[in-house]
């Protein structure tokens, strides 16, 4: 009866430590996927980062060349009135330096 008894205690212990143990084990078990799915959650913001910084870069290049672009053309505008306004006054020179003559010779008919 002692020995039964013995025999007993013995597989209860046993039994409350596999159940221990494997109580432990789902418990590490848990902790290990929490702490996947923290890593797996912090990959997803990094990427998310990631997209976010690369659609900034983009946007910056985009308004980078739209102003580059503008700015040629406001040089380029620059440069045909800068030259309208060189071919006028050449124009306006020519006419009067025509003009001075007329006059110089009408004023040499004029006295002779």
């Amino acid at each position: 009866v002692v020995a039964a008894a013995v025999v007993v205690a013995c597989v209860t212990v046993v039994i409350v430590v596999v159940v221990a143990s494997v109580v432990v084990v789902a418990a590490v078990a848990a902790v290990v996927v929490a702490a996947a799915v923290v890593v797996v959650a912090a990959i997803v913001v990094a990427v998310a980062v990631v997209v976010v910084v690369a659609a900034v870069v983009v946007v910056a290049a985009v308004v980078v060349v739209a102003v580059v672009v503008v700015a040629a053309a406001v040089v380029e505008a620059a440069v045909v009135v800068v030259t309208s306004v060189v071919v006028v006054e050449a124009v306006v020179v020519e006419a009067a330096v025509v003009v001075v003559a007329v006059v110089a010779v009408a004023a040499v008919v004029v006295v002779a």
